[in-house]
């Protein structure tokens, strides 16, 4: 029999209104996620020159994305012991109130720099709200509800791609582009409300001390890493010293970090977590799968928008499949894992999303729309497959009174993973487009060839101003950015099919029948 202790530290109160919790911690959720999917599809129209968008480079878009998840990584760890020092009720209500602050501010930005700085301002807001969500819920769900609640929240996910880019889609059809940014304003006011309403305060009897020193340096070395892949691909040269110089002294500081952490008595980061196979296993799966989602989200907007020549509302609808299928599977992976194991659980969705990133290298101008609409629901199928299982193992892992941190580390590798697959994946579209372009772009003022050849949106922008003599750079364009897209998406296979391989020799597989209940919540994932 299980035992009644764990039962007793959840009020009933509490207990009896834990779903209706849930809700508005997936609320809550949904704004920070949200705020992402809705951005993919205005990437175009924020790319487009004046007044329609702000005629942001590449490279600046990368860094409106990159700034808010660099920060955001950056931060969580923090954020977790601050919740858990003060409160995570507490936090949770300062981080929306900034994250919507940042959001009205982002909406009026009259640059891409203003623009990438509020970015960044509500990513601080965000880094409060997200482990503070995962942390509530494992302080109002007992033990064994608790994979059925976490896989709920991760459809919340799913909810959020769907809503995100037919949201902003359809905001970009009757608005400016400042309305993708705008709409969390509401989300916001309606999430702080209901959350002093129905959210209880918990907190960490024995909280860490804050480690800003250690946060110092993941924020330097973070940067400056994705500074110098970025600065690559925008001058298809990573051979060119200042580049070099740049990621080299990024590593050299998150070496640093490591070193220091590892010495440190109150560290942000516990590297002693790592020595738990099973934990660094789920974390590295979670790392490399947005590694390779975030970069095929980043081309997968400009092939349906500037290559197909959809709208950004049917860009968003052509999303769908992958949100119904994070929505449909997210809540009942967990049942895949009871039958089959952690293992063959993570490591099979490993496997479909190597797949799909696969198909996209063989699209074309003109493959068939439904094509890639199955690739998205499979996308979204191995998406759910991985996200449920990898975070009910690291949540488990830590004691419940420490889920502040499991959670902030869980994000934290979700978020680095994301920001490097948009820096790397970024820098091979960039590098590879503008060597396909170049020998195209003779005809060009000198002046137009640099800019011309920076991204496929630049080239059909410049070739729309030069009138009928730009007409003869649209087929080049579109050729270019394929190829770009083939090879980009074969890097995205690669680092798919690495994570496949990390969860196949070190997740858990299917425990004996018998042993679940046996096992201390500390050691859940190395029991096995």
């Amino acid at each position: 029999m299980t035992s009644p202790v764990p039962a007793s530290r959840i009020p009933e109160a509490v207990h009896r209104r834990r779903w209706a919790i849930l809700g508005v911690l997936m609320l809550s959720l949904l704004i920070v996620v949200l705020d992402n999917s809705i951005l993919n599809v205005a990437i175009k129209t924020i790319s487009t020159p004046a007044p329609t968008g702000l005629g942001a480079t590449q490279s600046e878009i990368e860094w409106a994305i990159n700034a808010y998840t660099l920060v955001f990584a950056g931060l969580l760890f923090t954020a977790g012991l601050i919740g858990d020092r003060l409160g995570r009720k507490k936090v949770l209500l300062g981080g929306i109130a900034v994250f919507g602050i940042g959001s009205a501010l982002a909406a009026e930005s009259g640059s891409p720099g203003q623009l990438i700085a509020f970015r960044a301002l509500m990513a601080v807001g965000a880094a409060f709200v997200m482990p503070a969500t995962l942390a509530v819920l494992m302080n109002v769900f007992e033990r064994e509800e608790q994979p059925k609640a976490i896989g709920i929240w991760a459809g919340g996910v799913g909810l959020a791609i769907a809503i995100g880019p037919i949201t902003g889609g359809a905001l970009l059809d009757h608005f400016w582009w400042g309305s993708v940014f705008f709409v969390n304003v509401p989300i916001v006011i309606i999430a702080l409300i209901l959350m002093a309403w129905l959210v209880p305060d918990s907190r960490d009897p024995r909280p860490g001390r804050l480690d800003p020193v250690g946060v110092v340096l993941s924020v330097v070395g973070l940067i400056l890493l994705v500074y110098g892949i970025i600065k690559g691909g925008e001058l298809a040269d990573f051979t060119d010293a200042k580049v070099l110089a740049t990621i080299v002294a990024g590593l050299a500081v998150l070496t640093a970090f490591v070193l220091f952490e590892k010495r440190s008595d109150h560290p942000s980061l516990d590297v002693s977590y790592f020595k738990n196979k099973v934990f660094s296993a789920a974390m590295s799966a979670i790392a490399l799968v947005f590694f390779a989602l975030m970069g095929v989200t980043f081309f997968g907007i400009f092939y349906t928008q500037s290559v197909r020549g959809y709208s950004p509302l049917e860009s968003g609808v052509l999303m769908l499949p992958l949100a119904v299928a994070q929505l449909v599977f997210a809540p009942r992976a967990r049942l895949m894992v009871d039958r089959f194991g952690n293992r063959a659980t993570t490591t099979a969705g490993l496997l479909v999303i190597a797949g799909t990133l696969a198909a996209f290298a063989g699209f074309e101008a003109d493959t068939p729309i439904w094509l890639l609409e199955v690739v998205f629901f499979f996308m979204g199928t191995g998406m759910a497959h991985i996200m449920t299982p990898t975070s009910v193992v690291i949540m488990q892992a830590l004691p419940r009174e420490k889920a502040g941190s499991a959670s902030a580390l869980s994000n934290t590798f979700r978020q680095v993973g994301g920001a490097l697959g948009i820096a790397v994946l970024g820098s091979v579209l960039a590098t590879s487009y503008r060597n396909g372009i170049e020998d195209k772009l003779g005809l060009l003022p000198p002046g137009l060839r640099d800019t011309a050849g920076d991204s496929i949106e630049a080239t059909l922008g410049i070739a729309e101003k030069l009138g009928p003599r730009g007409e003869a750079l649209i087929t080049p364009a579109n050729d270019a950015f394929l190829h770009a897209m083939h090879i980009t998406a074969l890097c995205g296979t690669g680092v798919a099919l690495i994570g496949a391989v990390v969860t196949a020799l070190f997740l858990p597989g299917k425990p004996p029948a018998g042993r679940q209940d046996e096992r201390e919540p500390e050691l859940v994932a190395a029991a096995d």
